[in-house]
């Protein structure tokens, strides 16, 4: 798994579901939480690293 949330800083935007371009999308929001549920699908693209708007996400 290449990236990782850190749920405290998490606020369950969605952006990170919005950009990334995999499919199935590596990301979904559940309990107001961005939560990793397609980890093989992860193309190392960076873009929900970028587009998270308190930094919750790095790569690994």
């Amino acid at each position: 798994m290449p990236t990782v949330v850190d749920e405290e800083k998490c606020i369950g935007c969605g952006s990170c579901v919005d950009v990334c371009p995999a499919d199935p999308k590596v990301y979904e929001i559940a309990d107001g939480k961005s939560k990793i549920v397609n980890p093989d699908s992860c193309i190392d693209c960076g873009a929900c690293v970028d587009a998270c708007p308190v930094q919750a996400i790095t790569m690994k």
